[in-house]
């Protein structure tokens, strides 16, 4: 057995099977570990040598190495690589004495402070329960048909006034596709890029690299646009001659969390008129608003340009798996002829009930609700802070479910395995930086939607413990 496959990732033989890449890559090593095809002591590749010959963005492999590293797993010091530990395999860990750390050997933290999800123990059951009943004693029997790759007429048309109303988008319900995620939006838009010979998608300096590696899986090249304190210079898309559409956040930026800018929102807009380019919109969470008066969609400055891409899982839960695309209506048939393609229609219980609960109104209920307690959460998370580590900025808080805790240079690596240790999911700035964007100022992403309200006291504590 080699005792340095530093060099040798594809040897390494991981098969990534059919989760996501992330945990399928953590799954795989652990396998690897446990069998003894990496023995203790084992060097392993380097995240961007490994990336490469697994074909996934670096940051997925950094991100793997990472959390098997807080879990026990992995070992990582300077000068010395990531190697498997001495005693990989963890044990159960005695009982914990008050005040000490709260990280377990098993991997599983104690508070996920990790951006993208909603509070889950809010999910109006209750409410979706009955708007459940009255959507399927109403539903028409050829509603459990195959029905409309678009989705269901009814969720499609109180989408289009929920849409104009909330978020200021031009939505007409034939327009409108229901998909079954945000990722599946996407997967969609790259094949029918791709079958419009398409080569490159521009994408923001920083975002999640799962959706860098649905545009790249679809035959895509993904360059970056620069970003600097006033966002994403969009202005920088004129001189990318290449380049087809560009994947933005525009009224939250992810992870950074400001909005466009006005000019840069025309800029972007410009660009598509001129080359004729699409704009693929993410308005991943643009319900959530504290400070500031609601920034409208992009979409809305031209609707034939702009790909309007919004999902649930934010407001609601990520496990309903629904969203939607508001398209130009050149690319309707596309979309549509993809989408029946390879998955026809999205669940039509939940599409039902999601009109229903919808048009009745309890959306907005659920939504204003949330907004007042996560607002209360960032209120008390800034707080916390001021008064743990004075000299901490945070940024990005007027909107959104997560906030950026600026770190002293050279100090986010050591922050994030302290947090580790204090039983806390958190990711530094660098997991979302893209492949081509020069490292910028150290930095916390702190997610504060999934903690339960009665865990939320105790995550802020350990938050604490690990602020410089």
């Amino acid at each position: 057995m080699a005792n340095d496959w530093s060099t040798f990732g594809s040897d390494l033989h991981l098969e990534l099977g059919g989760q996501g890449l992330r945990s399928g890559l953590m799954d795989a090593l652990r396998e690897a570990v446990r069998s003894g095809r990496l023995e203790a002591g084992v060097r392993l590749p380097s995240s961007r040598s490994l990336a490469a010959d697994l074909g996934v963005a670096r940051n997925t492999v950094a991100d793997a190495y990472a959390e098997l590293v807080a879990e026990g797993w992995l070992t990582a010091r300077q000068g010395s690589g990531t190697r498997v530990a001495r005693r990989s395999v963890p044990r159960r860990p005695a009982p914990a004495r008050p005040g000490a750390p709260l990280h377990s050997p098993t991997g599983k933290p104690t508070h996920n402070l990790r951006p993208g999800t909603p509070d889950l123990a809010s999910f109006p059951r209750a409410d979706w329960l009955k708007a459940s009943r009255k959507a399927l004693m109403a539903a028409p029997n050829e509603a459990f048909g195959y029905g409309d790759p678009r989705g269901r007429i009814e969720l499609r048309t109180v989408l289009a006034e929920y849409l104009a109303r909330a978020r200021g988008v031009y939505a007409r319900p034939e327009r409108i596709v229901v998909c079954s995620g945000f990722v599946h939006g996407l997967m969609l838009m790259g094949r029918v890029l791709r079958a419009r010979r398409a080569k490159e998608v521009a994408v923001e300096a920083y975002g999640l690299d799962v959706h860098w590696d649905i545009l790249a899986r679809a035959g895509l090249r993904i360059p970056a646009l620069p970003f600097d304190e006033r966002g994403t210079r969009t202005e920088e898309l004129a001189a990318m001659t290449g380049v087809a559409a560009v994947l933005m956040t525009p009224a939250h930026q992810f992870p950074m969390g400001g909005a466009l800018q006005p000019d840069r929102r025309a800029a972007a807009v410009d660009w598509a008129r001129a080359s004729g380019g699409l704009i693929l919109e993410d308005d991943y969470d643009g319900e959530f608003r504290y400070d500031r008066q609601p920034v409208g969609a992009l979409q809305g400055l031209d609707p034939d340009r702009v790909v309007y891409l919004g999902t649930a899982s934010k407001s609601l839960a990520p496990g309903l798996r629904l969203a939607w695309m508001v398209l130009p209506e050149h690319l309707v048939g596309e979309v549509t002829e993809a989408k029946g393609a390879v998955d026809w229609v999205s669940s039509v219980t939940d599409q039902l009930t999601f009109a229903e609960f919808l048009g009745s109104g309890a959306y907005d209920r659920h939504v204003r609700a949330m907004r007042l307690r996560y607002r209360r959460r960032r209120d008390q998370l800034v707080a916390a802070v001021a008064a743990c580590s004075p000299g901490t900025r945070i940024s990005g808080i007027a909107a959104g479910l997560h906030a950026v805790l600026e770190l002293p240079p050279g100090s986010e690596a050591s922050v994030a395995r302290a947090a580790a240790f204090q039983g806390l999911a958190l990711q530094g700035i660098d997991r979302f930086r893209h492949p081509d964007t020069p490292p910028a100022a150290d930095a916390l992403i702190v997610g504060y939607g999934t903690p339960t309200d009665s865990g939320w006291p105790s995550a802020l504590e350990a938050l604490c413990r690990v602020l410089p």
